[in-house]
């Protein structure tokens, strides 16, 4: 039996309990066959001392976005994934409302992955670009 879209959802976000996600309420609300997407609430607990979004929090919503993407397309029962790299370009300030990050592949191999990361703010403006590499490593047995 395959899950539902909103049941796979769930279950994606329930992944996240006690995590650095659920402390920045990171969640899971999208995804196709070549993207995930996740939105992040923009409150003061992610600001920077002047009241915009924290590049750093920014990075963090980044990488668990594009990381699980990679985790949701490979054999977790014999493979993990580690972030290899990150980059972060941030162009544009936002004090509230939500951020979404949709990553994207750009390859996707065996052993390595490249992501492309828009995070963009409810209007669909560009507030930051990221690129992420991630390894797809074995389990040990």
């Amino acid at each position: 039996m395959q899950l539902s879209k909103e049941d796979m959802l769930a279950k994606a976000n329930s992944a996240s309990k006690n995590t650095l996600m659920e402390t920045l309420s990171i969640e899971i609300v999208d995804f196709g066959d070549d993207f995930l997407v996740a939105r992040m609430p923009v409150t003061p607990k992610v600001h920077q001392p002047d009241g915009v979004l924290h590049g750093g929090a920014t990075a963090a919503l980044a990488e668990s976005v594009g990381s699980f993407a990679s985790h949701i397309f490979i054999d977790t029962e014999k493979f993990f994934i580690r972030g290899l790299e990150i980059t972060a370009n941030h162009v544009k300030s936002i004090s509230e409302g939500f951020v979404y990050a949709k990553a994207t592949f750009l390859h996707k191999g065996r052993t390595t992955q490249l992501l492309d990361i828009k995070v963009t703010d409810e209007a669909d403006n560009l507030i930051s670009i990221c690129r992420l590499s991630t390894i797809s490593l074995p389990k040990k047995k």
